[in-house]
């Protein structure tokens, strides 16, 4: 059985995120736990002594918490009834991101299924904060899924990768679970700098088509038309795309993708769900 994790402040948007994961998991066993965080206006002294279970004042917090945890689940049970399914809520006082962090260490989660607003005002926001934080910090991978995105059947999906390293085959797992589920096309694709890749480049190429040789379709695309990520758009947009993979290695796509000048370029304004997976692989010589 799979732990998946879903957060939610309880908005349409959190709802959303939580309806495509039941779509997207519906044939597989899983135990889902539907996690909600709060934190006061302001700290009252009983919090610092211990946090609301060492407090003798109600905290209502908790309350509006707990009561919007058990509608969800009990939406959930009367809407999306699956015996491959069983829910448990989560409602603690910590912020999203480290909370996530960990109660995935804790709990052995897979994945976690959030939502995000997407452009809603200024650009280097357009992940949402607490989005952006959860991608920073969780050790597991996230999917993302855009306001008001509808599942559909995943018929292709996309990896876009400069070849800079042997992904780590524990790290690539996902993927490749996904694009067998689903009987996926796996798009492969790299915006060449040069007309040719370099040798490591190469041997990387080389690697990550002996760790694909199991997927029953699969294209390797090289291209100088576009830089990143414009070919990354215009690639899904020709080809259907349904998922984008994104490989994060630390301190280099998320932090690039928050400086306000890089976002223009390195935003990823996109309309379908997204996965981060982490990597800690060695970047090559």
């Amino acid at each position: 059985m799979k732990n998946m994790l879903l957060p939610t402040d309880f908005s349409r948007n959190a709802w959303n995120a939580i309806e495509y994961a039941l779509h997207f998991f519906k044939d597989e066993k899983c135990k889902f736990y539907i996690l909600n965080t709060y934190t006061p206006a302001f700290y009252r002294m009983d919090y610092l002594l211990g946090g609301p279970a060492m407090s003798a004042v109600p905290d209502f917090g908790l309350d509006i918490s707990l009561e919007g945890l058990e509608n969800t689940v009990k939406r959930i049970e009367k809407e999306y009834k699956n015996p491959n399914h069983s829910f448990e809520m989560i409602s603690s006082f910590n912020t999203l991101s480290d909370e996530i962090r960990e109660f995935s260490e804790r709990r052995k989660v897979d994945m976690v299924v959030m939502g995000t607003q997407g452009a809603t005002g200024a650009k280097e926001f357009f992940l949402g904060s607490n989005t952006v934080h959860v991608l920073r910090k969780s050790k597991v991978p996230v999917l993302v899924v855009p306001r008001s995105y509808d599942f559909k059947p995943i018929k292709d999906v996309l990896l876009p990768t400069g070849y800079e390293s042997k992904y780590k085959a524990e790290e690539l797992e996902p993927l490749m679970a996904i694009a067998t589920r689903f009987k996926a096309k796996l798009h492969v694709l790299h915006a060449l700098e040069d007309f040719e890749l370099t040798p490591s480049q190469k041997d990387n190429k080389s690697y990550l088509k002996q760790m694909f040789k199991n997927l029953q379709d699969i294209v390797f695309v090289d291209t100088t038309e576009e830089y990143m990520p414009n070919i990354v758009h215009t690639y899904i947009e020709k080809n259907h795309v349904g998922l984008v993979v994104m490989m994060n290695r630390k301190h280099q796509f998320l932090d690039q993708l928050l400086l306000r000048h890089h976002v223009d370029m390195l935003g990823y304004h996109c309309d379908i769900p997204f996965l981060v997976l982490r990597d800690t692989s060695e970047l090559s010589k």
